[in-house]
């Protein structure tokens, strides 16, 4: 039963992916590769390639992930607040970012 509901919780992750990358003008395939998936998220935030490097550094990769998330919410038009819920609770709110009526409105300045 585990597997079948976590099973689940992947399907729709990757298709809010996949639409959320759509969303952005890239390729929603582009979601299903690992990190050039990342290398796609950094663009759509307008960060540089080589912050890549830093997510995979423990502890600095935490940090670098929550202004990844706020700069994912700011790109589509929501609040910091959503950002937060993007990393603490992404199996809901990723496919409401997905599947809502939020648009990509471009990186937010830096």
């Amino acid at each position: 039963m585990h597997d079948l509901i976590f099973f689940g919780i992947f399907v729709i992750m990757v298709v809010s992916g996949w639409m959320i990358f759509a969303k952005a003008n890239r390729p929603g395939w582009a979601c299903l590769i690992p990190v050039y998936n990342m290398l796609v998220a950094l663009e759509i935030v307008n960060r540089p390639w080589w912050w890549l490097l830093l997510l995979f550094i423990p502890v600095v990769n935490i940090v670098f992930a929550v202004i990844l998330c706020i700069d994912l919410a700011k790109a589509f038009g929501q609040p910091t607040a959503f950002g937060f819920g993007l990393l603490l609770v992404g199996f809901v709110f990723y496919p409401i970012l997905a599947f809502g009526d939020a648009r990509y409105l471009g990186a937010p300045a830096h």
